[in-house]
Protein backbone atom coordinates (compact mmCIF):
# COMPACT_ATOMS: atom_id res chain seq x y z
CA UNK A 1 0.00 0.00 0.00
CA UNK A 2 2.82 2.36 0.83
CA UNK A 3 4.44 1.89 -2.61
CA UNK A 4 1.30 3.03 -4.45
CA UNK A 5 1.06 6.10 -2.22
CA UNK A 6 4.70 6.92 -2.93
CA UNK A 7 4.09 6.62 -6.68
CA UNK A 8 1.13 8.99 -6.37
CA UNK A 9 3.26 11.40 -4.36
CA UNK A 10 6.03 11.34 -6.96
CA UNK A 11 3.54 11.81 -9.78
CA UNK A 12 1.91 14.75 -8.02
CA UNK A 13 5.28 16.32 -7.27
CA UNK A 14 6.27 16.01 -10.93
CA UNK A 15 3.02 17.69 -11.98
CA UNK A 16 3.57 20.49 -9.47
CA UNK A 17 7.03 21.10 -10.89
CA UNK A 18 6.13 20.79 -14.57
CA UNK A 19 2.99 22.92 -14.72
CA UNK A 20 4.59 26.31 -13.91
CA UNK A 21 7.44 25.61 -16.34
CA UNK A 22 5.07 24.67 -19.14
CA UNK A 23 2.99 27.75 -18.44
CA UNK A 24 6.03 30.02 -18.51
CA UNK A 25 7.15 28.53 -21.82
CA UNK A 26 3.70 28.93 -23.39
CA UNK A 27 3.29 32.48 -22.09
CA UNK A 28 6.69 33.48 -23.45
CA UNK A 29 5.92 32.25 -26.96
CA UNK A 30 2.46 33.71 -27.46
CA UNK A 31 2.40 36.63 -29.88
CA UNK A 32 -1.29 37.43 -30.23
CA UNK A 33 -3.10 40.65 -30.86
CA UNK A 34 -5.99 42.36 -29.13
CA UNK A 35 -8.47 40.04 -30.86
CA UNK A 36 -6.78 37.03 -29.25
CA UNK A 37 -7.71 38.03 -25.70
CA UNK A 38 -9.99 35.46 -24.08
CA UNK A 39 -13.46 36.08 -22.78
CA UNK A 40 -13.17 37.14 -19.09
CA UNK A 41 -15.03 33.99 -18.00
CA UNK A 42 -12.89 31.72 -20.18
CA UNK A 43 -10.30 30.00 -17.98
CA UNK A 44 -7.55 29.70 -20.58
CA UNK A 45 -4.42 31.02 -18.90
CA UNK A 46 -1.72 28.39 -18.43
CA UNK A 47 -1.56 29.11 -14.72
CA UNK A 48 -5.31 28.62 -14.34
CA UNK A 49 -5.37 25.37 -16.28
CA UNK A 50 -2.27 24.06 -14.48
CA UNK A 51 -3.56 25.01 -11.05
CA UNK A 52 -7.01 23.52 -11.64
CA UNK A 53 -5.41 20.31 -12.93
CA UNK A 54 -3.24 20.15 -9.81
CA UNK A 55 -6.29 20.68 -7.59
CA UNK A 56 -7.98 17.77 -9.41
CA UNK A 57 -4.90 15.61 -8.78
CA UNK A 58 -4.83 16.40 -5.07
CA UNK A 59 -8.59 15.86 -4.89
CA UNK A 60 -8.17 12.45 -6.54
CA UNK A 61 -5.43 11.61 -4.04
CA UNK A 62 -7.83 12.45 -1.21
CA UNK A 63 -10.48 10.20 -2.75
CA UNK A 64 -7.96 7.38 -3.20
CA UNK A 65 -6.74 7.70 0.40
CA UNK A 66 -10.31 7.59 1.69
CA UNK A 67 -11.17 4.53 -0.41
CA UNK A 68 -8.07 2.78 0.91
CA UNK A 69 -9.15 3.67 4.48
CA UNK A 70 -5.93 5.61 5.03
CA UNK A 71 -7.89 8.66 6.26
CA UNK A 72 -11.27 9.05 7.92
CA UNK A 73 -14.35 10.41 6.18
CA UNK A 74 -14.10 13.60 8.25
CA UNK A 75 -10.47 14.13 7.24
CA UNK A 76 -11.32 13.50 3.59
CA UNK A 77 -14.20 15.97 3.70
CA UNK A 78 -12.02 18.64 5.33
CA UNK A 79 -9.29 18.17 2.71
CA UNK A 80 -11.84 18.16 -0.15
CA UNK A 81 -13.28 21.44 1.15
CA UNK A 82 -9.84 23.05 1.36
CA UNK A 83 -9.05 21.96 -2.21
CA UNK A 84 -12.43 23.24 -3.43
CA UNK A 85 -11.80 26.65 -1.82
CA UNK A 86 -8.47 26.89 -3.64
CA UNK A 87 -10.13 25.99 -6.94
CA UNK A 88 -12.89 28.55 -6.37
CA UNK A 89 -10.34 31.23 -5.50
CA UNK A 90 -8.39 30.49 -8.70
CA UNK A 91 -11.55 30.72 -10.79
CA UNK A 92 -12.60 33.94 -9.08
CA UNK A 93 -9.21 35.60 -9.66
CA UNK A 94 -9.11 34.42 -13.27
CA UNK A 95 -12.62 35.69 -13.94
CA UNK A 96 -11.61 39.13 -12.70
CA UNK A 97 -8.35 39.18 -14.73
CA UNK A 98 -9.36 38.07 -18.25
CA UNK A 99 -8.87 34.36 -17.63
CA UNK A 100 -5.46 34.65 -16.03
CA UNK A 101 -3.95 34.59 -12.54
CA UNK A 102 -1.23 37.12 -11.62
CA UNK A 103 2.05 35.59 -10.48
CA UNK A 104 1.82 36.55 -6.79
CA UNK A 105 -1.70 35.13 -6.43
CA UNK A 106 -0.74 32.03 -8.41
CA UNK A 107 2.15 31.29 -6.06
CA UNK A 108 -0.06 31.88 -3.01
CA UNK A 109 -2.66 29.42 -4.35
CA UNK A 110 0.10 26.89 -5.11
CA UNK A 111 1.40 27.28 -1.54
CA UNK A 112 -2.07 26.66 -0.16
CA UNK A 113 -2.52 23.61 -2.39
CA UNK A 114 0.87 22.28 -1.32
CA UNK A 115 -0.24 22.62 2.31
CA UNK A 116 -3.33 20.50 1.54
CA UNK A 117 -1.18 17.92 -0.21
CA UNK A 118 1.33 17.86 2.68
CA UNK A 119 -1.53 17.40 5.16
CA UNK A 120 -2.82 14.49 3.08
CA UNK A 121 0.62 12.88 2.99
CA UNK A 122 1.05 13.32 6.74
CA UNK A 123 -2.44 11.93 7.44
CA UNK A 124 -1.75 8.86 5.31
CA UNK A 125 1.69 8.31 6.82
CA UNK A 126 3.55 8.99 3.58
CA UNK A 127 4.83 12.47 4.42
CA UNK A 128 8.51 13.29 4.33
CA UNK A 129 10.18 12.06 7.47
CA UNK A 130 12.56 14.14 9.54
CA UNK A 131 15.09 12.99 12.07
CA UNK A 132 17.70 10.31 11.89
CA UNK A 133 16.23 7.98 14.46
CA UNK A 134 18.85 8.82 17.09
CA UNK A 135 16.15 10.21 19.36
CA UNK A 136 13.88 7.21 19.04
CA UNK A 137 12.38 7.62 15.59
CA UNK A 138 11.57 9.61 12.52
CA UNK A 139 8.76 12.12 12.49
CA UNK A 140 6.52 13.48 9.71
CA UNK A 141 7.54 16.89 8.43
CA UNK A 142 4.65 19.24 8.93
Amino acid sequence: MRASTSLKTVTLAAALIAAPLAGAYAAGHHRGGALDTPDPTDMTGPRVIGLLDQVKGVDQGITDARQANNISAAEAQQLHMRAARISQAAERVAASDHGRIPSAQYHELLRRLDNVDQKLMNDTGSGFMMGDGSDGGNYPNG
